[in-house]
């Protein structure tokens, strides 16, 4: 059976990241999703690759303390290279074989479990950097969408400004206004430029930043407003859920406690071991029966238990101090780590309430300025409506216009510079209380 791409949406999901990648490679700019930032983030992001690494050797370990218990074989073969003279002591043997396995040993199995406790780490801290690259590559992206959007507003403040020094200019020339006028708004159109250069230079940052996060050239990603889903509005009160970098500090911690229990066990307990050796004898090059009263057996066969019992070890004593004091360390940084959060969720539940009043403000301001601009249009149409007579209040000149639209899209800047903000503390929050998962699925479904 024939599978088309279109019915296939891994395919159709491939193919489109084939083809943002080698558009990318010519450096043409392309529209990405903040989801296919955060999957190419997640996949570039050494520190990913890294706790990967440490994954596959936690398991690697597992598997050597359970190996403990497994027989394990060896074969070994030797001639001698020139005649044997004399008695030699070593029984000439063509090939051995030697069996060995643990039988017994509780201290074993307590480091079974520590190393259990520690896939269990590795495989948390792998979900904890995810996560951060998750909530980097959002950060970024968000902002980055939001310069743009403020970088829009700035050029078309610009204009505006552009266009009131023409009409001051003319009007000073007049002799209407005086130059401490022209001057003013002057000043107003250096300061837009300055904005303009600043919103630049800070998009160029996030730009660079994506394209590191991500691997795809800089300048090659241009954000999707539609692709951001709503940030919902998280407080502390909502029941806290355990991030996977608290789960990992807590399974480390229980991890030396185990391997520091069976270190202290390692005084007090016996090990048993299996044993078995085979040895192939041969008279070849030797005259080794002259020293027996039998002739040489050629299959030798022995097995049996070992069995250890400590009564005076130093070094093992010294070892049990040891890891007991590394999983007395490990529980007071996992306490750590979970105080730490605790304070980051209280600081951010702090200036989010801030931060929504004055998102809150600045909205109502853009509203404002909005309207204001409405009159001030409707005013150069129409008049003020108060007549030319003396006391009357001056008529709007074209002046006022454009100082309405500048003053507009400042309003509009600024409330966008306080929803940037909110949408970051929200962000950041998510992640303090273990819900940024919550926020990669939204992510899948946009």
């Amino acid at each position: 059976m024939h599978l088309r791409a279109q019915d296939n949406p891994r395919c159709v999901r491939a193919y489109f990241v084939t083809a943002l990648v080698l558009a990318a490679t010519a450096h043409a700019p392309a529209q990405v999703s903040l989801r296919t930032a955060v999957e190419l983030a997640q996949q570039n992001s050494s520190t990913v690759r890294l706790a990967g690494a440490d994954v596959a050797k936690a398991r690697a370990s597992l598997s050597e303390t359970r190996d403990a218990f497994v027989p394990s074989i060896t074969f070994g073969s030797g001639l001698p290279a020139f005649p044997e003279i004399g008695f030699t002591g070593n029984l000439p043997t063509i090939w051995d074989a030697t069996v060995q396995s643990m039988v017994f040993s509780i201290p074993q199995i307590r480091y079974m479990q520590a190393a259990r406790r520690g896939v269990q780490a590795a495989l948390l801290n792998q979900k904890e950097a995810r996560e951060q690259v998750a909530l980097d590559t959002s950060l970024a992206y968000v902002e980055l969408d939001t310069v743009d959007s403020e970088l829009d507003a700035t050029r078309q403040q610009e204009s505006y400004a552009v266009r009131l020094v023409e009409i001051e200019h003319q009007r000073t020339d007049a002799g209407v206004d005086p130059l401490s006028e022209l001057l003013q708004d002057q000043l107003i159109a250096a300061q837009l430029k300055l904005k303009r250069l600043h919103l630049e230079t800070r998009a160029a940052t996030l730009a660079k930043q994506l394209a590191t996060l991500t691997g795809l050239p800089a300048g090659s990603i241009i954000p999707d407003h539609a692709s951001i889903p709503e940030i919902p509005a998280v407080t502390a009160d909502e029941t806290p859920r355990s991030t996977p970098g608290l789960e990992a500090a807590e399974m480390v911690a229980q991890s030396k406690a185990r391997a520091a229990k069976g270190d202290q066990e390692r005084v007090w307990f016996p090990q048993v071991a299996f044993g078995a050796i085979y040895n192939r004898n041969t008279t070849l090059l030797n005259n080794i029966n002259q020293y027996y009263n039998h002739v040489l057996p050629t299959n030798n066969l022995s097995s049996g238990f070992n069995i250890q019992l400590p009564l005076f070890d130093v070094e093992v004593h010294a070892k049990s101090r040891e890891s007991a004091a590394d999983a007395l360390r490990a529980k007071v940084e996992a306490e750590q780590a979970q105080q730490q959060n605790n304070l980051q969720i209280a600081e951010l539940t702090s200036s989010l309430r801030e931060l929504d009043a004055q998102a809150e403000v600045a909205s109502l301001k853009q509203q404002i300025a909005g309207e204001q601009l409405k009159s001030v249009m409707t005013e150069l149409e129409l008049g003020n409506g108060a007549g030319d007579g003396q006391g009357a209040p001056p008529q709007a000149n074209p002046t006022a216009e454009q100082k309405a639209r500048i003053d507009e899209r400042q309003k509009y800047v600024d409330a966008l510079d306080a929803g940037l903000d909110l949408s970051k503390a929200r962000l950041n929050l998510l992640r303090a209380l273990g819900h940024m998962q919550d926020w990669l699925d939204e992510l899948h479904t946009k």
